[in-house]
């Protein structure tokens, strides 16, 4: 997703590359290897318990703290990379696709519980020599944070949770829609993808007609896994039980959360502050259900003013 003070240098690469006769397919790559070093980042791999897991990294180590960035169901390491552009000078930072999500290993039965994940996360940390980091969760990613956070409470220096799941004490459309049996969040035609945009963010940035065309294509592709994952997260256990696991959290905790999300009900910010004990909130006005996409500059603000009154 592009922000509009980049758009012109963008506009001219995707005109050279589509003047040159290439695949929309291969504009779509060309764009998202040329944010992804405008973030400061590149494209790896790694083997992990027999999963194929794809991440992004500095392109360049520096002398500073690790992040790692945790994306949300149906979504993909490159979430972040709006988030990243504003981090990588100072920080070292991993944006992982979760397994069943991005470039990952999408086998059916690898198991998408919340605490599953959790499980396979801690396995791909380890297999990337990370045994302290901040870390950022996103909608599920950040229920998964939270969880990892209480889990291994070595590991991890401080947590932002933006938008979690994992409590839902207030209902939010994307409720009533599912129990109609309408999930947005599961592309499944064309033009559904456009529409999970317009439901998810109410700050939507541009994105070139080519490159969300194959955006759509692989999120239609994804539809079986997509649906295995849904029904994990959903039927993952008891709420009690996550708010009662994620009190044990010590790390410092920051909840940002966009007023406008129709996925989860901003009000349930209080119910994760309540829960953690060393949790503040943030409610950003103008912003929906992915404040590192629509509000990067604010999002990497609020973490850094964070972690200078929580130092390690």
């Amino acid at each position: 997703m592009i922000p509009s003070s980049r758009l012109p240098a963008l506009a001219v690469l995707i005109l050279t590359v589509t003047l040159a006769g290439c695949s929309r397919q291969d504009v779509y790559d060309t764009a998202i290897d040329w944010e992804r070093s405008a973030a400061g980042l590149q494209a790896d791999r790694a083997t992990v318990a027999g999963m194929d897991i794809a991440y992004l990294r500095n392109e360049e180590t520096v002398a500073g703290d690790t992040i790692v960035m945790i994306h949300g169901f149906g979504a993909n390491k490159d979430n972040w990379t709006r988030l990243a552009r504003e981090l990588t000078e100072s920080f070292n930072v991993y944006a992982i696709d979760l397994p069943g999500h991005g470039d990952s290993s999408k086998e059916l039965d690898l198991g998408y519980r919340f605490e599953d994940q959790v499980q396979h996360l801690a396995r791909i940390l380890d297999k990337l020599d990370i045994d302290r980091t901040h870390m950022m969760g996103n909608s599920m990613g950040g229920a998964i944070t939270a969880l990892y956070a209480a889990t291994f409470p070595d590991q991890v220096a401080s947590a932002v949770l933006l938008n979690p799941a994992g409590i839902f004490d207030y209902e939010s459309e994307l409720v009533d829609l599912v129990v109609e049996g309408d999930n947005p969040l599961i592309p499944k035609e064309p033009g559904d993808f456009d529409r999970l945009l317009d439901f998810a963010l109410e700050k939507r940035p541009f994105v070139p007609w080519p490159i969300l065309g194959v955006m759509e294509q692989k999120a239609i592709a994804n539809r079986e896994v997509n649906e295995v994952i849904f029904a994990a997260i959903r039927d993952t256990g008891f709420e009690s039980d996550f708010r009662n696991a994620i009190s044990d959290i010590s790390a410092p905790v920051l909840v940002i959360w966009g007023k406008q999300d129709r996925v989860i009900n901003y009000r349930n910010a209080d119910s994760f502050v309540a829960a953690i004990p060393r949790a503040q909130k943030v409610i950003l006005d103008d912003s929906g259900h992915a404040p590192m996409v629509e509000a990067p500059e604010e999002s990497a603000r609020l973490f850094r003013d964070f972690i200078a009154d929580h130092p390690l």
